[in-house]
Parts: C-alpha cells; sequence; structure tokens
C-alpha cells in the first residue's frame, strides 16, 4: 500500500522539471534548446542576454539567425547530422556569431543530445563568450608576427637587414654550388650621403633612401634580392645571373637611380656600386670582392659600376 505522506511521482516529475528549469535560468553562461529541425524551443537569460536579443524574439526562430551568412548552411547541416546521430555529445568548437545590431562576437559552443517527452530528439547548447580572450591572441599574433619581421626587415626600407641577408646569400650561395648555377652580388652605397643628412637633415636622408631602394627595386628583377647591410649601403643578390650580366643590370640601377630626382626637394644622388661573380668561394670571400670593386668605384669617380677580378 502506498503511503499517504509519500509524494505522488507525477508531483516528482514536475518538481524536478521546475529544479532543472530554475537552474537553467540561473545559469551564468547562455543555454538554449533547439527543436528536431533547428528552431528555439528555450532560451535562458545568459544567452539573451549574450546576444542582445529579448526571450520572445527568439523562440520559434531558427538558431542560424544568429551566425553570419557564410556559415549559415554549414551550421545548419551540422545540426541536422547531429540530431539524426547517435552521438550524445557534440566536439566543442569555435565559431563567430552576430548579435542584434550586428556586432559579431566569438564564442565555444558545446552540446547534448536529449531526448524530449514527445520522443523526438533535441540539441542543447551551451555557450562561452571568448570574444575578448580572441582579440587579445589576434593582437599577440600580431604583435608576435611584428617582432618576427623587424628581426628580419630593416625597418626603415622594409628590405632584409644584414644578418637576414646574409643569411639569404649564404642559402644561395648553397644553391649555386649544389646545381652548378651562376650567382652574383653586387654592393653599393649611395655617394656623398653624409653631405645629404648635414645640409637637409637626417628626416630627408631617411626619405630618400627609403625612395632610393624602392628604385632599385623598382629596376631589378624580381628574383633578385636587395638587402640593407646598415647606413647607406646595400647588397644585391642576383641568383642565375654571371658577372657581366650582372654589370649590366647594376648600370641600369645605376642610372635609373642617377636620373631619378628624389623627396619633395627634387634631390638627385649617384650610387656606386662593386659586382662579384661566385667561384666556389665563401660567403666572406664573396662579399669582400664585391666591396673591394666598390671601393675601385668610388676611388675611380663614384657613380659607376666596376666588376671585381676573377676570384
Amino acid at each position: 500500500m502506498t503511503s499517504s505522506a509519500s509524494p505522488d511521482i507525477h508531483q516528482l516529475l514536475d518538481q524536478s522539471k521546475r529544479n532543472t528549469e530554475n537552474v537553467i535560468k540561473a545559469a551564468p553562461l547562455g543555454i538554449c534548446i533547439t527543436d528536431p529541425h533547428g528552431y528555439f524551443e528555450m532560451v535562458n537569460p545568459a544567452y539573451c542576454d549574450f546576444y542582445g536579443y529579448a526571450e520572445e524574439e527568439l523562440l520559434g526562430q531558427h538558431f542560424t539567425m544568429l551566425v553570419p551568412d557564410a556559415n549559415r548552411e554549414t551550421l545548419h547541416d551540422l545540426h541536422d547530422s547531429f540530431i539524426e546521430g547517435e552521438e550524445r555529445h557534440e566536439l566543442r568548437q569555435e565559431w563567430e556569431v552576430i548579435g542584434k545590431g550586428g556586432k559579431t562576437h566569438t564564442i565555444i559552443a558545446e552540446a547534448a543530445r536529449i531526448i524530449g517527452f514527445d520522443g523526438q530528439p533535441r540539441k542543447v547548447t551551451f555557450i562561452v563568450d571568448i570574444t575578448q580572450r580572441k582579440r587579445l591572441e589576434q593582437r599577440l599574433q600580431k604583435a608576435n608576427e611584428r617582432l618576427h619581421y623587424l628581426a628580419h626587415h630593416d625597418e626603415l626600407t622594409g628590405l632584409l637587414n644584414r644578418r637576414a641577408g646574409l643569411q639569404r646569400l649564404e642559402q644561395e650561395l648553397s644553391r649555386s654550388s649544389r646545381y652548378g648555377s651562376p650567382l652574383s652580388v653586387s654592393m653599393f652605397d649611395l655617394d656623398n650621403f653624409k653631405a645629404i643628412n648635414d645640409t637637409y637633415g637626417h628626416g630627408v636622408g631617411d626619405n630618400i633612401l627609403q625612395e632610393v631602394t624602392a628604385k632599385v627595386n623598382e629596376t631589378l628583377r624580381e628574383t633578385d634580392i636587395q638587402i640593407r647591410l646598415g647606413g647607406e649601403e646595400f647588397l644585391v643578390i642576383m641568383p642565375e645571373v654571371d658577372a657581366e650580366n650582372a654589370r649590366q643590370a647594376m648600370e641600369r640601377v645605376r642610372s635609373a637611380v642617377a636620373e631619378t630626382t628624389f623627396t619633395q626637394r627634387a634631390l638627385t644622388v649617384t650610387l656606386s656600386a662593386g659586382v662579384a661573380g661566385y667561384v666556389e668561394a665563401s660567403t666572406t670571400r664573396l662579399l669582400d670582392h664585391a666591396d673591394k670593386a666598390m671601393y675601385q668605384a668610388k676611388q675611380s669617380g663614384r657613380n659607376r659600376v666596376v666588376v671585381a677580378s676573377s676570384m
């Protein structure tokens, strides 16, 4: 016999249901339940607050109203596959979502598959806002990319810096040696550059360095690599080019620079260059020959290109 003091099973179920609903409503993270077709059946206050919608604005709507157009079909298919499948839990995933007014957020979503009182499956989704964390990660990534860039490039001109440039030369020398292909380098610097800095200031000098390196890159082949060694001294690596063709290329560079006016002051500058071709030499020897040839160009009157004697 059932005791009159024992609670009715239906009362227990009702109480359990109310407790569950109260827990969901009080939960600090967003929770929603969607029917087998993806329409909202329940959204808790945290879910509404996060997206900026009132409960009545979401109930009965398809959940894809909260995701970018480009992702709607994918998420719709994922929802259907999960509802029709046997898995009870969906893998945690990161998604971009859109709140009321078009504001975007990034969330981590995790879901569970339950069976409703009607015997039909439902999807319970739990969301955590990671927007701030994601933005911090993006800023950190950009900062790291910037540090990596500065470690390998000259900040003023955007060219490879000395360290990265010499590493690149080592790679090109190794490639040339392995395949027996020609390789030449040219060292050049701007003539009387100190006088420009002294007369017009370092700001104008920096502008000239930027514009000259742009002109040099414009004149060289895309496969040639220009490097800022320091100050007004530069190195050009020319793969697959012998010394004579490198000389011709640097003559075109020299002429282009000499015929161009730079900065708003319409200043003219010239350069002196030394060219050396690779013939089973170390990086140091190759650069030394190019440097000596450049010195000869300066001693011979500047604004000229000199090819180093055979190594």
